[in-house]
């Protein structure tokens, strides 16, 4: 795994739309190769973090974790 993507569960602070955006960005120029992608590819590039990001989103959302499993309790 890259080391620069950080786990988002469990934080000691909700998620934010940002961290999920750089994770998503981070996963897309490793898998892709590119940092900064040509401007022939930039649309593709682009997309695949979008959809990344919303995937992800949902994800963390649909977890059970340790802290949301409490979170009914407290």
């Amino acid at each position: 795994m890259c080391r620069s993507i950080k786990p988002l569960r469990n934080l000691d602070h909700p998620v934010t739309e940002q961290e999920i955006q750089e994770a998503a960005l981070q996963y897309v120029r490793k898998i892709s190769g590119y940092r900064k992608p040509s401007k022939t590819n930039k649309e593709a590039f682009d997309l695949a973090i979008k959809e990344i990001a919303k995937s992800t989103g949902k994800l963390l959302e649909n977890l059970h974790t340790e802290n949301s499993d409490l979170r009914g309790l407290i």
